[in-house]
């Protein structure tokens, strides 16, 4: 079984390239794009064929690298979400993880769905989901960097040597 904590690195390693790629993939490349598709009346291509594709890749990485990450903490786990001696950087960076996995899940996958038409919404409906889901995918860009540094440098010597 000593395998395991290896592959649920790599795991998180992968899953979380995947959810944070295709984050700014969704901020800096997609919603802009979008912009320009709509004008010229190619937008149908991306909502219909991209953005679904795209953004169930999204979600479910994102539950594969939190998943990973808790699985990695292993008996730390409680210690890093109480923000125990040890596990502070941690521990914030599994916070910030968890608020942009709510926000994935909470927030962005449902008024997506709206947006894309594959739940019924009305005109007024569907501003109002591309604003909350804009806001909640912006929000999660801007916790990215924090949540990456903390993570990457999260553990304390003494927390790896079991003090």
């Amino acid at each position: 079984m000593e395998f395991i904590p290896g592959l649920a690195r790599w795991l998180h390693i992968v899953a979380g390239i995947t959810w944070i790629g295709l984050l700014y993939y969704f901020n800096l490349v997609q919603i802009p794009a979008m912009k320009d598709a709509a004008a010229d009346g190619s937008a149908a291509g991306i909502s219909k064929h991209v953005a679904p594709r795209a953004l169930l890749w999204f979600r479910w990485a994102a539950v594969a690298t939190w998943l990973a990450g808790a699985a990695l903490l292993q008996e730390g786990f409680i210690s890093a979400f109480t923000l125990q001696t040890g596990y502070e950087g941690i521990g914030i960076g599994a916070w910030l993880g968890t608020i942009m996995l709510f926000n994935v899940w909470v927030l962005i996958w449902p008024n997506q769905q709206k947006i894309l038409g594959m739940v019924q919404a009305s005109d007024d409906e569907k501003a109002k989901a591309r604003r909350v889901a804009f806001l909640a995918s912006r929000t999660n860009l801007m916790l990215s960097l924090p949540m990456l540094f903390f993570m990457a440098n999260g553990l304390s010597h003494r927390a790896l040597i079991g003090l």
